[in-house]
């Protein structure tokens, strides 16, 4: 198994304004209403694939309840209706209020529901909620809202929402889940929870970070035959193998220790010691050649559960020069005032750094560290990796304004810092000082745990020990942390009580494989 076998097209993903100007473009070339008809069709083609695949035996007559919205979304869904309901599937169109004037493009597909064999109800209508709520749906199309959604779901709509949430059938969102914003993957009060997204032109990234994971379901891209000259570079795509493949390559025989990078993990204050343990214990089993673990206050002899592992008082450790590949700062640090001059140090190193948990903390209380960690650009990487309540902290903003824009807060303590940047959370965002993002693909709740984020940073401390140029590490790391979650839990381990110790060795079996 080589990197090249798993190695993929990039997988972009477009903000609304993006779209916005693809559709422009593309319409002025096409007869009027032809996406919408595209998009309906591949609507309904996603439908009918959905139910063959929840028919079990003889399951009688297929009943699909499509929610119209009065936009071009719900134009999609009518299309859809239209063609569902030739198929010979019982259709029921539920129609939201129109707030306001209705595409013509819209209007001809309603025209086409309304000629074909669909029955069509109006949300107003006293039996409508009645009707939708006491029938045995097979499968439910949300097309209410689509990207340009600009106030929360209230009214019917987000009544009928809650009701459809409540269903025990398949759910496809038509481009994104009504009440889910396209950009962010935020929610305002209520939206609809899919289990499958069938999304136009171009992938989104709120399909793929904070609510947009559990929202969207499995996401597939309807390309609607947009000419590819139309999409512009992307400035954000989704994570995968592809995007460092290159780095995973077989060990050549004639190598040593050295030839693999030694990473020091500075932390463990008293009472907080298993924090830098683990990562070590991770930059160790992820091929770095010598790992330290510098400990801020009087050090165990050794690990006895790694005694490769060697430990050191931090005050007696020189990080500048050559002496490491990379160096990790925060697991444990603590907050004493020592710290502080230890993590200056840690500055003044040309090595590759990480900062991680309590460094970040002590950046965001000293505004000195920001203006220290200033003077690194053109010595060393640095890669930070906060979680969100971090980020928080060192944008002066608060926590829910963080995940309200994830892709934003990211670029933004990338950009005014001059680091790259990794913002956990589902669908981690890695930031580089350019603007340019990756929303990562791998992983879930099974890292919702204590030391997964110590095993992250040790991770990506080991494959900048190891040469791995900064962006890739991080890019690499988080993936590949979530990837050997996953194959944990596939495994039965989890998602509930997986602990983060056991990420360590899936993590090195997952390398070997990747780079045998």
């Amino acid at each position: 198994m080589t990197p090249t076998d798993f190695a993929s097209t990039a997988l972009p993903l477009y903000s609304i304004a993006e779209l916005r100007a693809i559709e422009q473009a593309a319409m002025r070339d096409l007869p009027q209403g032809l996406l919408m008809q595209r998009a309906g069709q591949a609507a309904a083609s996603a439908a009918l694939k959905l139910l063959h695949a929840t028919q079990d035996g003889d399951a009688g007559h297929r009943r699909v309840l499509v929610l119209a919205g009065p936009g071009d979304n719900g134009g999609d869904a009518l299309e859809a209706a239209a063609h569902l309901a030739s198929s010979g599937l019982e259709v029921l169109v539920w129609l939201a209020p129109e707030a306001q004037a209705t595409s013509p493009e819209r209007e001809q597909a309603l025209s086409r529901a309304r000629n074909s064999a669909a029955r069509l109800m109006e949300a107003a209508t006293s039996t409508a909620s009645a009707a939708v709520g006491t029938a045995p749906w097979h499968l439910v199309i949300d097309g209410l809202f689509g990207i340009g959604a600009s106030r929360p779901l209230d009214g019917e709509c987000r009544d009928m929402a809650q009701l459809v949430n409540n269903f025990d059938c398949p759910v496809l969102a038509l481009d994104v889940p009504s009440g889910l914003h396209a950009d962010t993957g935020a929610i305002d009060g209520v939206a609809i929870r899919a289990t499958h997204t069938l999304t136009f032109i171009g992938d989104k990234p709120g399909l793929h970070t904070a609510n947009g994971r559990d929202y969207a379901g499995e996401v597939e891209v309807a390309s609607l035959a947009i000419d590819p000259a139309l999409l512009p570079p992307a400035k954000a795509q989704l994570g995968g193998l592809h995007l460092f493949a290159r780095q995973l390559q077989p060990r050549q025989q004639n190598t040593h220790k050295g030839s693999y990078g030694s990473v020091a993990i500075i932390g463990g204050a008293h009472g907080m010691a298993g924090a830098p343990i683990l990562a070590a214990r991770t930059a160790l089993h992820a091929g770095a050649g010598r790992v330290y673990v510098a400990f801020p206050d009087t050090p165990p002899a050794f690990d006895s559960g790694q005694p490769e592992l060697m430990c050191r008082r931090a005050q007696d450790v020189d990080f500048s020069g050559l002496h490491f590949a990379a160096l990790v700062a925060g697991p444990g640090l603590g907050d004493d005032a020592d710290t502080v001059e230890l993590l200056q140090r840690t500055f003044e190193s040309d090595s590759p750094l990480l900062l991680d948990a309590d460094a970040l903390n002590l950046m965001a209380a000293e505004p000195e560290l920001q203006s220290a960690l200033a003077v690194r650009t053109g010595a060393g990487a640095t890669i930070l990796t906060p979680h969100p309540l971090e980020a928080a902290r060192l944008l002066d903003l608060t926590v829910a304004e963080v995940q309200a824009d994830r892709l934003g807060a990211a670029r933004q303590l990338a950009a005014q810092l001059g680091v790259i940047v990794v913002l956990k959370g589902s669908g981690t965002v890695i930031a580089a000082q350019d603007g340019s993002v990756v929303v990562n693909n791998t992983g879930g709740p099974a890292l919702a745990t204590a030391g997964t984020g110590d095993v992250l940073s040790g991770l990506c401390g080991s494959l900048l020990a190891q040469g791995w140029p900064e962006w890739e590490a991080a890019l690499g790391a988080v993936w590949l942390h979530g990837a050997a979650a996953d194959a944990l839990v596939a495994a039965g381990s989890g998602p509930i009580g997986l602990t983060a110790g056991e990420l360590i060795p899936a993590i090195r079996k997952l390398i070997n494989a990747l780079s045998a």
